[in-house]
């Protein structure tokens, strides 16, 4: 997209050689090559006419939903692996007030216990110097230079190591510039009186619910509009790779773009800019970007800012040259990132600077914006005017030797919540669908209330009697007796736990209704206003209250502006009136209604009740808030929540509800472990009541977790090892239907055949392009599976074997391996499970107890010979071991003479791994059992029923994916079982984002299935990539830092690529974007000093 100019400040350098010294890096290959053939090009007046119009569209809720995920996914990495996933170094709140500081400190450490940033995160809020109004660019220098102090005390040791021992003034401000500027920051402006939507006021605009994808996890805590933010602001992070920097963005917006594209120059701010239509772009901010130069792309373009204007008229858009050639402008996001030298101008100036400067803003009572004057300082062409603003000069010493850049996102959407009617339109709009409509509740059952199925209702005790409208948002509460809550309401916060006699509590449509503890035990007080007022809006500008006019609000309730105001100087709207009373329950809700208009007042009664009490205007409640309380009452309310969802189901259900997760809530009251205690003498009955039904594992991993969560470590490890035995048993009792447990080789043959008899076993290794997980037990017990994999030769040979053979030379079992191991067992009755993790031979003794050949005529009167081999590295993820099991098994059926069906061994197999202790599901061995490409899909039951499926493939394509598929041993060992564990354990207890995850990596098998038969191999691609994620998703640790960069290097080549099996290491798929480009890759990857890395040949396995 073509930027037309804007007129050059005389100072201004060549914009060409400006971008350029700022781009390196930039879109550019080391190799000088263009893998991808996108070319992230300089662009240049003459190729303008010929650039097609980008349109900006808003995203489906699809498209978000998918957005979100992908930045919540690298949310959870960072926390849990931030050595490999970097997290922000400090997360930076603004406040407005000391008190509204520590709710926020608050709130950031829920954020670090639910793991939105790991321990090494430092997580500060910082409030306005003493509660005055100096705009968002002073309260920007003081966040930062409260945080150069907060960090130094903090990381004292490395402080003075980069300060070098320093103690003069001048040094010592290098040595902490230099200290904090290689930090990487987000800031949240999150500060001031949100008159726009009062009832968030408590809780601050950025701690708003905002319930999307909640319903991937429904047993975690509400999430909020921070959480989300946090969540696209990770992605943000690895744009600044090892610079320092900050990046900030405002507590209000949640901007749904996919982060991780987004480019930053070196050493420059940034702003990020949207097209807009020109009537929204009049009452915005506008960025005006320069035609001289910069990087075009698909998504975006990245060009130097020359002007900037604010709340502009079309004649200054046109004189301003900021008009677009399609007609709209550059809309001003409010997010801003400083990164290099211009992070380190800005914490100079932060550090030496801000006090002072605050002083003569709060001396002055001017305020120093953000997004006017700052940012102005990156600007040459902003230099005069910005030099009559207050610190304007000091602005542009400090910061004018930098410049800013637009990063314009052709694929950005922002949501507003400036108003209460924008949340509830965030909520039951287009994106709709992203709601968790109920989460965390108590409800009672549909005939005892009438709650409407659009309404949502989080983290909510509800009773009998409450009558709920469409679309309505209800939080935090406990509603109780006869209420009825109007359509298109918010009510947030609010304990009504009983109504007297026939009282009936009535919240008009469109009204807005919250509870706020007051400050000195002063009591609590209900609050409400209509969902559309503006606060701010005066009498004389049709202010209005619950919807209607100031003066038809006075004139029904026969009350006058001097009982809502005291000063005829005094501004006269909603923000300031004397409305709410402080008295008991009963009487709020009877004074409520009747302000509200849905109560009479015939003889006066109430009116005058109200002129007598004690009374808050919503600006003295701002500042009466008892935030402590607040907090207080919010962490018993969730724990109570949790405990009466955990109770419930023991008693009633069937243990479907994560009860790790709800423990973690109900830590945060003081009567956990008696509730523990309660919950864990339920389960006897319990157990008596679902005999059959609920799966033994699942209940000694529940048992297990409220024994942690109530301190008994001890019993809890014993009853860990319940768990795994269990998964062990149910397994065996699927596969092997109807007979004892395998362990004592029960399984017999009547052969009498006993001459001598050899079998010689040849398989292939296999690659799962996706629905791995979805076969391992105990899912694979409970849920179907779906794998899609192949059988693939390496080196030119069959790389896995196993030779078995009777003897007459002993009597005994003889077991020899690839690595010149070997051991000769006499006595084959001393071979039983559990056996020794450290034992070389159990997967061939584990396949001796399941076949049944010890039980077998055979070993009457002769001896076993085995050997195996595996051509293969250790831990290559290829599924080695499984698929080795089915040699060994197949061989030892062979000899007996017994049912060596494909589907027989494989069946076999999985209780071998089971008896080993390494556990593992059905794909390894289906993929070297069965030759070509299969989609294999598994139904639970008693059997396990497996249906392999062949892909009829034809020649052209099996040489397509030949030349276009790279199979590369990576060098890193990885050992399946430690994952497994992991995931197993997530699993049984009912992990929904886990759940979730593998439920998508099944449906992507089925999907890829019809790629494949499509010859689509680019789709197959786009499946890896989201394969790659989920699995990322399921276990953090499935990658590591050598993996990250080899598939950096691979990603300009390739349309997606993953790690084949559990990760952690082995094989690496890689899909080209087409052979040449695969020839382009292997040599890259054969020649790199970096990698020590092993390209194997290879070919489709295919039937004989």
């Amino acid at each position: 997209m073509r930027l037309p100019a804007a007129s050059k400040s005389p100072s201004t350098l060549n914009n060409d050689t400006v971008l350029n010294s700022h781009l390196t890096g930039v879109g550019k290959q080391s190799s000088g090559s263009d893998p991808k053939g996108r070319g992230e090009a300089i662009m240049d007046s003459s190729s303008a006419v010929q650039r097609r119009r980008r349109r900006r569209r808003a995203h489906t809720a699809e498209e978000a939903a998918s957005t979100l995920r992908k930045a919540w996914c690298r949310l959870r990495l960072s926390a849990r692996d931030p050595a490999r996933v970097p997290p922000w170094d400090a997360v930076v709140l603004t406040a407005a007030s000391p008190e509204q500081a520590a709710l926020y400190n608050r709130q950031l450490e829920r954020a670090r216990r639910l793991g939105r940033f790991p321990a090494s995160t430092a997580a500060i809020a910082v409030p306005d110097p003493d509660g005055a109004r100096i705009g968002s660019g002073a309260a920007t220098l003081h966040a930062v230079a409260s945080l150069v102090r907060h960090l130094a005390a903090q990381d004292a040791a490395e402080f003075l190591h980069e300060s070098n021992g320093c103690i003069g003034d001048r040094s010592a401000l290098a040595a902490a510039a230099s200290f904090v500027a290689k930090k990487h920051v987000l800031l949240l402006h999150a500060g001031g009186d949100s008159k726009r939507v009062p009832w968030a006021n408590p809780m601050g605009k950025a701690f708003l619910p905002l319930p999307y994808l909640a319903g991937d996890n429904p047993d975690g805590p509400v999430p909020l509009l921070f959480d989300h933010i946090l969540a696209i602001s990770s992605s943000a992070r690895q744009a600044f790779n090892d610079q320092g920097g900050i990046f900030i963005m405002t507590g209000d917006v949640l901007p749904c773009f996919d982060a991780s594209s987004l480019v930053l120059p070196d050493d420059a701010a940034c702003i990020v800019t949207v097209p807009t239509t020109l009537d929204v772009a009049a009452n915005h901010g506008v960025v005006v970007a320069s035609k001289d130069g910069g990087v075009d792309q698909e998504n975006y373009s990245l060009c130097l800012v020359d002007d900037l204007l604010q709340k502009p008229t079309v004649s200054e858009l046109v004189e301003g040259h900021a008009i677009l050639d399609d007609g709209r402008a550059l809309l001003d996001t409010g997010i801003i990132a400083a990164r290099g030298k211009a992070w380190q101008d800005l914490v100079t100036l932060a550090h030496s600077s801000s006090e002072a400067a605050i002083k003569e803003l709060m001396a002055s009572k001017k305020e120093l914006s953000l997004y006017e004057d700052l940012v102005a300082a990156w600007v040459p062409a902003k230099h005069e005017w910005l030099q009559n603003r207050p610190l304007g000069k000091e602005l542009i010493a400090a910061l004018g030797n930098q410049r800013i850049f637009s990063f314009c996102s052709y694929d950005f959407t922002f949501l507003h919540f400036g108003t209460s009617a924008e949340v509830l339109d965030h909520l039951a709009g287009s994106y709709s669908g992203l709601v968790g409509r109920r989460h965390i509740c108590s409800l009672p059952e549909t005939t005892a209330c009438d709650i409407a199925a659009t309404a949502i209702i989080l983290s909510t005790k509800i009773s009998s009697g409450v009558s709920i409208g469409e679309d309505s948002l209800v939080y935090d509460s406990v509603l109780c007796g006869r209420i009825r809550i109007g359509s298109q309401s918010i009510v947030v916060a609010v304990n009504i736990f009983e109504i007297n006699g026939s009282t009936c509590f009535t919240l008009p449509d469109r009204h807005c209704l919250w509870e706020v503890p007051l400050v000195h035990s002063a009591g609590r007080v209900l609050v409400y206003c209509g969902l559309h007022d503006n606060p701010k809006v005066s009498i004389e500008n049709d202010g209005t209250f619950c919807g209607k006019p100031w003066i038809n609000v006075l004139e029904d309730l026969r009350i006058q502006d001097t009982d809502l105001w005291n000063s005829s100087s005094q501004d006269k709207c909603l923000w300031t009136a004397k409305l709410f009373p402080v008295m008991s329950l009963a009487e709020m809700l009877n004074v409520g209604m009747w302000l509200m208009g849905s109560a009479c007042d015939a003889d006066g009664k109430i009116a005058s009740l109200w002129r007598k009490s004690q009374r808050v205007s919503l600006e003295e409640l701002h500042r009466a808030i008892d935030y402590s309380q607040l907090c207080a009452d919010a962490s018993k309310h969730q724990a109570d929540l949790a405990a009466d969802i955990a109770k419930a189901c023991i008693n009633y259900g069937l243990l479907g509800r994560n009860l790790f997760q709800l423990c973690k809530e109900m830590l945060q009251k003081d009567t956990c472990l008696a509730v523990c205690a309660e919950l864990l003498s339920f389960f006897p009955s319990h157990k008596d009541q679902y005999s059959g039904v609920l799966p033994q594992s699942r209940e000694y991993q529940v048992k297990m977790d409220l024994l942690r969560a109530s301190g008994d470590h001890s019993t809890a490890c014993i009853v860990e090892e319940k768990v795994w035995a269990s998964i062990a048993s149910e397994t065996a009792s699927a596969i092997k239907y109807g007979s004892k447990e395998p362990s004592g080789g029960s399984v017999s043959s009547n052969h009498a055949n006993l001459h001598p008899r050899k079998a010689f076993v040849e398989l292939p290794v296999r690659v799962d392009f996706v629905g791995g997980w979805s076969d391992t037990p105990p899912w694979s017990l409970e849920r179907p599976g779906c794998v899609l994999n192949m059988a693939i030769s390496l080196e030119g040979n069959l790389p896995v074997g196993s030779a078995v053979e009777t003897t007459e030379d002993h009597l005994g079992v003889s077991i020899e391996d690839d690595a010149s191991r070997s051991v000769y067992i006499d006595d084959v009755a001393s071979i039983s499970s559990p056996f020794e993790e450290s034992d070389p031979f159990r997967l061939v003794k584990s396949a001796l107890l399941v076949t049944g050949i010890l039980g077998h005529k055979l070993l009457s009167k002769s001896g076993l010979n085995i050997r195996t081999w595996a051509n293969v590295p250790r831990g290559s993820g290829l599924g080695t071991s499984s698929i080795l099991a089915a040699a060994v098994v197949k061989g030892l059926f062979q000899v007996m003479e017994d049912d060596e069906s494909d589907d027989n061994v494989a069946r076999a197999v999985l209780v071998v791994e089971q008896i080993m202790g390494t556990g593992g599901g059905w794909q390894d061995q289906i993929g070297g059992l069965y030759p070509g490409i299969k989609c294999t899909q598994s139904f639970p039951g008693q059997p396990l029923r497996l249906q392999v499926v062949p892909l009829l493939t034809s020649p052209q394509l099996i040489q397509e994916l030949e030349e276009r598929l790279l199979v590369v041993f990576t060098g890193q060992v990885r050992l399946a079982h430690q994952v497994l564990q992991k995931v197993v354990t997530r699993y049984l207890r009912r992990d929904s984002i886990l759940i979730s995850s593998i439920k998508r990596l099944a449906e992507l098998a089925k999907i890829g299935r019809e790629a494949l038969m499509n010859g689509e191999l680019d789709e197959l691609g786009a499946i890896l990539l989201e394969a790659w994620r989920l699995h990322q998703e399921l276990d953090p640790f499935c990658s590591n830092k050598l993996v990250d960069e080899l598939f950096a290097l691979a990603d300009p080549y390739c349309c997606g690529y993953k790690l084949v099996g559990a990760g952690g290491g082995g094989f690496a798929l890689l899909l080209a974007k087409d052979p040449r480009r695969a020839k382009e890759l292997r040599r890259a990857l054969e020649e790199s000093v970096a990698f020590d890395v092993k390209v194997y040949d290879w070919n489709i396995a295919m039937p004989r």
